[in-house]
């Protein structure tokens, strides 16, 4: 179980990364580097200051040079060393945000009857972004024939690293966890040995995409990301102790610190800063403590979204919008209900898991 001085650090790391994010917030309304959201329902968060990672990271680092004591600590400084990577790597997409690739059309369906376009069939008074190719193709053949669709916004698409530039950098970042040559050669006493390296790359890149999917809403992915983090100290204190619980109990402390401002309505958001280094600390932490399934249990709400994003994309399910909150959100959940849900589903399945691993 967490003792006193875990609590202690959870709080220190909570009020410290609550006061580096305000300053960073600061700093990036200076400096006018903000959000503009390319879903016309989230329009009215355009301004809000973005790349807020950078308070999280300042958070860290801060605690973990107050802690430092190699090798006492040693799995919090490798999870922070890790993380500070790839936030780096998540700010590079960030910037590259800020150029737009191009202007989509928002349409809305002006006719008496439903139409068809792309994976879409809009009712008549709907509206819709025309994004993908087929979309962009329908529209086309639509207006020149009957010309039920009337255009009503415009909206600006950022440029952005392609899936594969993603990948590759997220393969990179992972592969810093075999480095430091610490990496657990087994999964809760089940021998793998050097297949652990794959399984690790693979674990991180998931947990990246993970929470950077679900950081759609304000204060969905710190949160979860909290809830998942406390849970795992707990069963990482029960199996191994405080040098394996501690990077778990800092990343708690460190997203509750940012939920002080990133909260519904959030006053900054984390950006890929904030995401990847979030997806990264996390999972490289479960491979430090050897909670790995634990921890992939009590990330189950991002990884699950991933999974019907992925089966959308695959065709074999149709989504009107993706990621699934957004969906929700399209269906007439409002955004504060999603975010309390899917905290909810997370906090419950942590602690049914906590219960089935004998923590509790």
């Amino acid at each position: 179980m967490l003792g006193q001085v875990d609590v202690i650090i959870f709080i220190i790391t909570l009020i410290v990364t609550a006061l580096f994010t305000a300053f960073v917030r600061r700093e990036l309304i200076a400096a006018d580097i903000r959000d503009n959201p390319i879903v016309s329902e989230h329009r009215q968060k355009s301004g809000t200051p973005t790349m807020g990672g950078f308070g999280i990271l300042l958070g860290v680092i801060l605690v973990t040079l107050f802690l430092f004591n190699w090798p006492s600590n040693s799995y919090l400084i490798i999870t922070v060393l890790i993380m500070v990577a790839a936030g780096f790597f998540g700010m590079f997409d960030d910037l590259l945000g800020f150029k737009v690739k191009e202007y989509q059309k928002v349409v809305l369906n002006d006719g008496d009857e439903p139409v068809k376009i792309g994976l879409l069939t809009l009712a008549p008074g709907e509206e819709a972004r025309i994004a993908s190719p087929k979309a962009k193709e329908d529209y086309a053949q639509i207006v020149e024939k009957d010309h039920k669709l009337k255009v009503v916004d415009e909206i600006p698409i950022k440029s952005e690293t392609t899936e594969t530039e993603k990948i590759i950098i997220q393969f990179v970042v992972a592969c810093f966890v075999v480095i430091p040559g610490v990496l657990q050669s087994n999964i809760m006493g089940i021998e793998i040995g050097i297949l652990m390296i794959p399984l690790a790359i693979l674990a991180i890149i998931g947990s990246i995409n993970a929470v950077n999917l679900i950081d759609g809403m304000d204060g969905l992915a710190a949160g979860i990301v909290a809830i998942a983090s406390l849970a795992s100290a707990f069963f990482a204190s029960a199996t191994m102790g405080t040098v394996a619980s501690l990077p778990f109990v800092v990343l708690s402390g460190a997203c509750v610190g940012f939920l002080v401002l990133n909260h519904y309505p959030a006053k900054i958001f984390m950006g890929d800063t904030g995401s990847f280094a979030l997806g990264t600390g996390y999972m490289v932490a479960a491979l430090l403590a050897n909670t790995l399934i634990f921890s992939i249990i009590a990330l189950a709400v991002p990884i699950v979204s991933v999974i019907i994003s992925l089966m959308h994309r695959a065709h074999i399910i149709t989504l009107p919008v993706e990621p699934l909150h957004h969906t929700l959100n399209y269906h007439g959940m409002s955004e504060q209900k999603i975010i309390l849900l899917y905290w909810a589903i997370t906090f419950v399945v942590s602690i049914v898991a906590l219960v089935i691993f004998g923590v509790f």
